[in-house]
């Protein structure tokens, strides 16, 4: 049997977190680090939707540091707009800004998810880089109509968090034009 003072030990050890056996008391546990949450409305309407969804879930998945959540025109830091043309975006810092889902390059051939996924990138600050390979998000049409990928590299990621650190994104004006590949 313990005796009464070992007991007593033990037992205040419990109660303080457990130091005597190398636990870290509930209290010194890490804060949680402030995630930004951007907001979005889905304006584009109905033919955009199954993009738009999985497209944020895609980001949602890979990030740390930032969230995209579905919004109204009360709430949204950014609007997602079908458009006829060829898609754009326009922002004005990471987080923040006006997507245009291009119709013009789904008639060429190119992914729904892909092209939002892609323009969803440009909100989070991610400039393209049109090098043609499939496994990066942000080489956007200069991968090919074959490329269907709408999930971003793990580069992308980590690029993506490090812009939203600390809860918040460096001011970056910024308007993204994709160009039509030559025919």
């Amino acid at each position: 049997m313990l005796s009464k003072t070992l007991t007593r030990v033990l037992a205040g050890a419990m109660l303080a977190g457990l130091p005597l056996l190398g636990a870290v008391p509930a209290s010194a546990a890490p804060a949680p680090h402030a995630v930004t949450t951007v907001y979005y409305d889905n304006e584009a309407g109905s033919g955009w939707s199954a993009a738009v969804t999985q497209a944020v879930a895609n980001w949602n998945a890979a990030l740390t540091n930032v969230k995209f959540a579905a919004g109204d025109s009360s709430n949204s830091t950014v609007d997602l707009v079908a458009d006829s043309g060829w898609p754009e975006t326009e922002t004005s810092q990471p987080g923040s800004g006006t997507v245009y889902l291009g119709q013009e390059a789904v008639t060429e051939g190119y992914d729904k998810t892909r092209i939002t996924a892609h323009e969803l990138g440009h909100i989070l600050g991610l400039p393209d880089n049109y090098n043609g390979d499939c496994s990066l998000l942000m080489s956007g049409h200069s991968a090919g109509t074959a490329c269907t990928n709408a999930i971003p590299a793990a580069s992308e990621a980590s690029q993506v968090d490090s812009i939203f650190a600390g809860g918040g994104a460096a001011v970056r004006p910024r308007v993204y034009r994709e160009v039509a590949a030559a025919h």
